[in-house]
């Protein structure tokens, strides 16, 4: 009896070696996603620095002459302007509440396919999302990741941006899954 017990664990523990080494580590994933962030970049024009002045070069209406700019040292967020809004008089306050719509795009799936299904909420009116900017206490605020508030940081309530975003910065149900998203957003208050 003790032979087969034996024999029993040697055969579940050789599938689980087999079924552990088809899946990849923590680190492999990490990498996949710097590869597909770094293809969907390749042929982008790329600032590493914030402007001196904060005057975000915009797309003037094609978004293939607007650079994206890198938000963070690490690189976790890159952002291309397409609409600065007004930066001097619509800024977002701390804790205010701020509604965007969005399409994102995952582009772990565009590496790897070389096409993609956009999701998001940008053509459904009935289903607005929020934050809390600066707020990430609330649950309904960190949701979103830091990633989708870098923009308000620089920019007008009434901007719309293009931002890459790494997984950690990215909403926390795509974390464990190490997929980054393009996000394309626009950033509006309540109309009520």
């Amino acid at each position: 009896m003790n032979i087969s017990k034996t024999l029993i664990f040697m055969a579940v523990a050789a599938m689980a070696t087999t079924a552990c080494s088809k899946s990849e580590s923590y680190a492999e994933l990490l990498a996949d996603e710097e590869k597909a962030v770094n293809h969907f970049l390749a042929d982008k024009r790329i600032e590493l620095s914030l402007p001196d002045d904060l005057e975000f070069e915009t797309c003037g209406g094609d978004a293939e002459k607007a650079p994206f700019y890198k938000m963070d040292s690490d690189g976790n967020v890159y952002m291309q302007v397409l609409n600065t809004g007004d930066r001097i008089n619509n800024k977002a306050a701390d804790d205010e509440l701020i509604y965007f719509r969005y399409t994102s795009y995952n582009l772990k799936e565009l590496y790897n396919s070389g096409s993609v299904t956009p999701g998001g909420n940008s053509t459904d009116m009935t289903y607005p999302f929020s934050f809390r900017f600066n707020n990430y206490t609330l649950s309904s605020s960190a949701q979103y990741g830091s990633g989708i508030q870098v923009p308000l940081q620089y920019l007008g309530v009434d901007c719309e941006v293009n931002i890459v975003v790494k997984s950690q910065y990215g909403f926390t149900s795509n974390i464990a899954d190490v997929i980054p998203y393009l996000y394309s957003i626009r950033y509006y208050r309540s109309q009520l």
